[in-house]
């Protein structure tokens, strides 16, 4: 009986002998684990965490699974100047919307709803013209008669700080006969430019500001199969830029 307690308590120690040594290789494969995670982020700050650890472990101190985990302390977002640039957009949108208010002041005063429009558009305030205030048929010269319009026209547009206004011509899609022009395009182009120099000539603008442009026929705004969308597509257009785009950025000004 006695052989047998003995028996007993040898298979009782070496059941408790294997834990150390598998305890030894667990602690050195998650050492080894967490040396190829620390290694493949490259983070100093984590290097130098993971190697205090390791020195207590190795040193007999703590055991490595009774640290604390490093915690990164998060990186709150700077949202000032996300605040800052949609705070610039808005303001210079209700700046446009002040201006539009104006130009719709003058129209209703000298009764000409029914050739001009403004709308706020993403690219800035557009203010259309009918051409037939403007021009004769095929022709690229304001009619004396309304070259005082025109003239107020350009007082609308002196802005402090200055901004970019884009003079713009269209044409229907009728082919130019009896013109001195070869195409609607190169009509479009002139009409622009001829609106654009008698807005300049007040000398209440500043050039450096505007420009003009044309696009004849291939930017219509109504279809031309009827004889009510040939006129709405024959027109001059003023675009007023923001000087603050959407994402907060400025609208580039000329030099």
């Amino acid at each position: 009986m006695a052989k047998k307690r003995k028996k007993h308590h040898e298979e009782e120690e070496m059941g408790e002998s294997w834990l150390l040594p598998y305890a030894d290789i667990l602690t050195l494969l998650l050492a080894l684990f967490i040396v190829l995670f620390a290694s493949s982020t490259v983070d100093a700050k984590k290097l130098e965490q993971m190697s205090q650890v390791f020195n207590q472990v190795f040193d007999g101190g703590t055991g490595l699974l009774e640290q604390p985990s490093p915690i990164d302390v998060p990186i709150q977002p700077n949202n000032t100047n996300k605040d800052s640039e949609s705070s610039a957009y808005i303001e210079d949108q209700q700046a446009l919307a002040e201006i539009q208010n104006s130009v719709d002041e003058y129209i209703a005063v000298n009764v000409l709803e029914k050739q001009f429009a403004t709308k706020l558009t993403e690219e800035g305030l557009l203010v259309t013209i009918r051409d037939s205030i403007l021009f004769e048929t095929g022709e690229s010269q304001v009619n004396p008669e309304y070259i005082n319009l025109a003239e107020d026209i350009s007082d609308l547009l002196v802005f402090d700080p200055p901004r970019n206004v884009v003079i713009t011509g269209h044409t229907d899609n009728i082919p130019i006969s009896g013109s001195k022009y070869s195409s609607n395009w190169e009509l479009s182009v002139m009409r622009s430019v001829n609106f654009l120099k008698i807005l300049v000539d007040k000398n209440t603008i500043d050039p450096l500001y505007f420009s003009a442009k044309g696009y004849g026929e291939f930017k219509p705004v109504a279809s031309n199969d009827t004889v009510e969308g040939r006129a709405k597509n024959r027109r001059v257009e003023v675009l007023i830029q923001p000087l603050v785009l959407e994402d907060g950025t400025l609208n580039e000004q000329p030099e």
